[in-house]
């Protein structure tokens, strides 16, 4: 792969950790041990990624995570406790997709992948906030099930064809930060239906 094309991969493969990371790991590990993404040479002691108990344990949280973000309440705690989680999660799969000779490259890459996580969390995140304020079931799974569906096909795009991955990533940068402000507009409007400001008495 060219230069742009491993950018291009690494920021996928980062916006998608900030979706389900254990996903995330599990296919860019299996990717690794069939030699789809070339580990670099300078870089061989992230190919832990492809090692059998870190597969299998990635393998267990994606099977995990596929029920827990389906239930309401569960959903919110999950993402609350992977706030951390999943920015360092990115941040190590994006070191491991570029190839970097420059220190500079590396730490760059790290922080770039951190921040590309951190900021899809927060849109899916403040999301489903409001999806899970609903009573009924029905839409959080809906959109749960959405978001492994599209985090799955983005994947196989993303190590298939990296340039056009790369136009989704953007693509996905751009809706993260709308979702974000979205749901915090949409939540302050709802706080202040519920708690109207009370006006002064003449």
């Amino acid at each position: 792969m060219s230069a742009v094309e491993l950018l291009a991969l690494a920021a996928s493969v980062s916006l998608l950790a900030g979706w389900r990371l254990y996903l995330v790991a599990l296919v860019t590990g299996i990717a690794m041990k069939f030699g789809w993404i070339a580990l670099p040479e300078h870089l061989q002691a992230l190919g832990v990624l492809a090692n059998y108990w870190v597969l299998a344990i990635a393998a267990v949280g994606t099977f995990a995570e596929f029920f827990a973000d389906k239930i309401a309440w569960v959903d919110s705690a999950w993402d609350s406790i992977h706030t951390v989680i999943r920015p360092l999660g990115g941040a190590l799969l994006s070191l491991a997709v570029v190839d970097a000779a420059d220190p500079a490259w590396q730490v760059g890459s790290f922080l770039l992948g951190g921040g590309a996580a951190f900021l899809a969390h927060a849109g899916k995140a403040g999301a489903r906030t409001l999806v899970n304020t609903s009573p009924e079931p029905f839409s959080n799974v809906i959109v749960s099930t959405a978001e492994d569906v599209a985090t799955g096909g983005l994947l196989a795009l993303a190590i298939a064809n990296p340039i056009a991955a790369a136009l989704i990533a953007f693509g996905l940068v751009l809706l993260s930060i709308w979702l974000v402000f979205a749901a915090r507009r949409a939540l302050r409007n709802l706080i202040d239906r519920i708690n109207p400001p009370r006006t002064p008495a003449a």
